[in-house]
Parts: C-alpha cells; sequence; structure tokens
C-alpha cells in the first residue's frame, strides 16, 4: 500500500503535542534511546522535532525519515521501504509510527527497521484502555509507581482518519506484535508502560 501524509506540519503545532503527556512521551523514548548507547539512530517520522533534537544534543548522529515533505525530514521515504543500506544505524526509532499503517503492512515495516538497525530499535504504539494507576515518591528514594489496565479488548478498531490499528484491541494483541517483530529479526529486550505516560506500550527491541 502506498502512504500519503495523513496530517499538514500546523498539526504538530496543536495543543496534543503540548501535553505534559506527549512530553513525558518524548522523555520515555529518549531514556530507552540512550539505554543502547548508539553512535548513529534512524529515527522514523518527525513529527515535531524534540527526539531528534535532544538527542542530537547529547551527541547522536540522528538521521530522519518521513513521508512528508513540509516536515523537512533529511530523507523522505517510509518505514515500508526505507531507502537506506543494510546496519546504516545503530539503532532504529519508530514511535507512534506503525499504528499510522494497515497491520497487513507491519511485518514489512517491521523487517526494513531489523534490516537497517546493527544494534536495536525502540518502538512505541498506541495501547488505550482503562489505567488505574498510583504515584508516590518519599524524599531520598526512587518513585514508585503502581498501575493496572484493562485494553480495550473487545472492540473493533476502525480506522480514524490517521490510526489504522491500536495495540490491545481485537486481533492487535501484544503477543501477536512480538511474534512478527521476532519473525522480523528482532529479539525484545523489554516492554514498558509507564503511569505518566498510560497511553502508549514502549518495546525495546534487539536485532538477531
Amino acid at each position: 500500500m502506498t502512504y500519503e501524509p495523513q496530517v499538514d506540519r500546523s498539526h504538530y503545532a496543536g495543543g496534543a503535542y503540548r501535553s505534559g503527556e506527549r512530553w513525558i512521551s518524548y522523555y520515555h523514548q529518549i531514556e530507552l534511546v540512550r539505554a543502547l548507547r548508539p553512535s548513529t539512530l534512524l529515527e522514523v517520522g518527525v513529527g515535531e522535532g524534540v527526539v531528534a533534537r535532544e538527542l542530537h544534543n547529547t551527541g547522536v548522529a540522528v538521521t530522519t525519515v518521513d513521508i512528508a515533505p513540509d516536515l523537512a525530514p533529511d530523507v523522505l521515504g517510509s518505514v515500508t521501504e526505507l531507502p537506506f543500506p543494510d546496519k546504516s544505524f545503530d539503532v532504529v526509532l519508530a514511535a507512534e509510527i506503525l499504528e499510522h499503517i494497515t497491520f497487513d503492512d507491519v511485518p514489512k515495516a517491521l523487517h526494513e527497521i531489523a534490516r537497517v538497525a546493527r544494534h536495536g530499535a525502540v518502538i512505541s504504539i498506541p495501547h488505550p484502555g482503562y489505567v488505574f494507576s498510583i504515584v508516590y515518591k518519599v524524599p531520598l528514594f526512587p518513585k514508585i509507581e503502581l498501575y493496572g489496565q484493562i485494553p480495550f479488548f473487545w472492540q473493533t478498531h476502525r480506522f480514524n482518519g490517521q490510526h489504522y490499528w491500536e495495540l490491545g484491541k481485537k486481533g492487535y494483541s501484544i503477543s501477536t506484535f512480538l511474534r512478527l517483530a521476532k519473525e522480523a529479526g528482532l529479539t525484545c529486550a523489554t516492554i514498558t508502560k509507564h503511569a505518566d505516560d498510560p497511553g502508549h506500550r514502549f518495546f525495546l527491541f534487539k536485532t538477531n
């Protein structure tokens, strides 16, 4: 399937991309990338450019790729056909990207991510549901998060103009996604979800 940009640049200036949860999501993306200690990174999807800028400021050589020319990516291209040679980057970051393609194309995208990544990949995906959380902090001790989630496993996802699918809904279980990732050559190292960013599930993969 051929994809066209779903929104223009002005979309990223809206309130949703200035919210605390959005900035917390950026933080979690950056921390997972840093855990892999890359010298080079491919970020799939430019978005507002926050993550690329912050990683660049820490010494990571970041290359961005996107299908939207008005976002001024370094390279125009799609996650389903990344225009780079094999093992071009230490790490690939695809944060809130895969839900913008059909689930039938997800295996192709995962194969492409695994193909161009030398060491690993960080992927985050919307994972909606009813979340119950408690966060507390005692001076001199680390913050503690307790939470649970009931995903919308009974819901059939309908394309909303942007998301073709979302994790946890009918047919889109975590186990199914992990199986596709493994078949693509990605080994899951960690799966995380955070009380301060309840809408996303984060995956850190190592390449086989």
